[in-house]
């Protein structure tokens, strides 16, 4: 870029140092610097670094698309290529944000189609996107390469069929959890016959019948009833791909066609079996072939002896999630307990993530977890019963947290469960110095929870909080923090609508919202979503959401 460029001021009042590198300069020592952190944190340096970061950078990732404006993106990043961007909160995907809330992602388009008309890539989480807004990014940007979709809605096969017809350069399609009206699989049948750019293709939470036909165009081992001698060149097929990095999709995988799989297995970073109900002998002979796993998912239906396999087989594992194959079903037997969870930690010590969903668990067990395994940024434990305490001691579940605060100091997200009190929450208070997000549910004592919290976690950016006894006390004892976090959710709390007015008068910087009940008392706030924002209330807000 050229030394003569217009200068533009930083939004920041502090930037306003100059720098004596040259534009050109600059801009070539950024461009490695992938982290929308460290590039936002370099951008406050001074005018000439906010400059060279504004110009040089083609990634924006937006964790609210009410925190800031479209036009207000555009003009700040000007040459923006991939766009990852998020609408409603994420309690959402639990029915709790009503339908028709907002999070369109159309007026986003049009401002992008002038503004970034050789826009590529485009990540949506939570939004609501429509047939025609599909077509009209299909139509738009001539280079566009990748979409995907998850946990959206509004949008059927029809808009998924305007994507496959005019993305001549299409190289993903990951179309993940959505709500979607699945009217047929004949979309696939739109991708030209001359397509060959697509390399990932994902559509797994659809159920319409699939013509082979055209899914055997785009990826020609595809098979739907493997005869033998089919079966023997698909393994064949396999066999060539030593190279294979991730695997997902799976569904029927059954014991007669997983060691189809095992030659391609040698290299796997990334097996995504959620979505497929494997029992535990299944899985281990599939994972005693995957040496290199870094990532893994599974269906709680490998039970604890599948779990055991994970240990011994799986020594370089860093992520682990385990969803519950019918979580209403309180009268399943079988499932995955602390005995699984304790064998992983004992073979995978390099585990920093995790997401485990259960229907027991004790306090020593995730203490001697978090003891094997210290290092986990991400600690999502999900005990399915609400108020649900150590089962062999009839304890409360505090000490297992406490253990995870305490030994786990790069911890960044904490979800808790289980019968709490407010003692937890003193320890993620006092400990949990790094936590970025914190998502509690049935939990607590008093109001003194929430405010150990707000009071003792610096970094924390994000609070999601349903059916707790937390009230205005609560509530309000966080004026000095929220302007510094990202979104603060409460649902069936005991919040009332006079604190949330107080709380938007108090803070005229925040847009405080509030989603009424149709047959709630009149001066209790049901569900309250606080979020920073620098374009102001929205202005698309429907009738039940009350700006304050």
């Amino acid at each position: 870029m050229s030394s003569k460029r217009k200068k533009e001021s930083p939004e920041s009042d502090g930037s306003t140092r100059a720098s004596n590198f040259p534009d050109e300069v600059l801009e070539r020592v950024l461009g490695p610097v992938k982290s929308h952190k460290d590039r936002s944190s370099v951008s406050l340096v001074c005018k000439d670094w906010y400059n060279a970061e504004r110009w040089s950078r083609t990634h924006v990732f937006i964790g609210n698309c009410y925190s800031v404006s479209p036009e207000i993106v555009t003009r700040r990043f000007p040459n923006i290529r991939s766009v990852t961007l998020k609408g409603k909160p994420r309690f959402s995907d639990f029915n709790l944000v009503p339908p028709n809330w907002g999070a369109d992602i159309q007026n986003w388009l049009v401002l992008f189609a002038t503004k970034y008309p050789c826009l590529e890539e485009l990540r949506l989480k939570r939004m609501t996107v429509t047939d025609e807004s599909l077509e009209f990014l299909a139509l738009s940007f001539p280079n566009f390469k990748a979409l995907s979709l998850l946990s959206c809605d509004g949008f059927s096969t029809d808009g998924l069929a305007a994507i496959a017809t005019h993305c001549k350069n299409l190289v993903e399609l990951d179309i993940q959890e959505n709500d979607i009206d699945d009217k047929s699989g004949g979309w696939l049948s739109c991708f030209p016959e001359t397509f060959t750019s697509l390399e990932i293709l994902n559509f797994a939470n659809l159920n319409s019948d699939v013509n082979f036909d055209f899914l055997e165009r785009l990826i020609s081992t595809f098979s739907q009833d493997l005869t033998a001698n089919q079966c023997s060149e698909l393994e064949s097929a396999f066999n060539n791909c030593k190279n294979l990095r991730t695997l997902s999709g799976l569904w029927e995988a059954t014991a007669l066609f997983l060691p189809v799989l095992y030659p391609a297995c040698s290299n796997l970073t990334f097996l995504n079996l959620s979505y497929a109900a494997l029992q535990s002998s299944e899985l281990a002979k599939l994972l005693a072939h995957c040496p290199n796993l870094r990532r893994l998912w599974v269906l709680d239906t490998v039970e604890d002896k599948g779990l055991e396999a994970v240990g011994l087989n799986c020594p370089l594992l860093e992520e682990l999630r385990v969803f519950p194959a019918d979580p209403f079903d309180n009268e399943i037997i079988h499932g995955v307990t602390e005995s699984g969870f304790v064998a992983v930690s004992y073979g995978c010590r390099r585990l920093h993530y995790v997401l485990y969903f259960c229907r027991q668990m004790t306090n020593a067990a995730v203490a001697t977890v978090v003891q094997n395994c210290p290092d986990f940024t991400h600690f999502r434990l999900c005990i399915m019963t609400p108020h649900q305490p150590d089962y062999l001691t009839d304890e409360p579940m505090d000490e297992a947290f406490g253990a995870v605060v305490k030994t786990c100091t790069k911890l960044q997200r904490l979800a808790v469960s289980g019968l709490l009190t407010d003692l937890t929450f003193e320890y993620i208070g006092k400990y949990a110095k790094n936590l970025e997000t914190l998502s509690v549910a049935f939990a607590g004592s008093s109001d003194w929870g929430m405010r150990c919290v707000l009071d003792g976690c610096p970094k924390l950016r994000k609070l999601e909080i349903r059916d707790c006894p937390f009230g205005n006390a609560a509530l309000l004892s966080g004026l000095g923090k929220y302007e510094s976090m990202r979104s603060l959710w409460m649902s069936a709390c005991k919040v009332t609508m006079n604190a949330c007015r107080l709380l938007a008068r108090q803070m005229p910087r925040l847009n405080v919202e509030v989603m009424k009940d149709e047959e709630s008392d009149d001066s209790q706030a049901d569900k309250v979503y606080v979020y920073r924002s620098v374009s102001g209330p929205r202005r698309d807000a429907p009738p039940f959401v009350l700006t304050l």
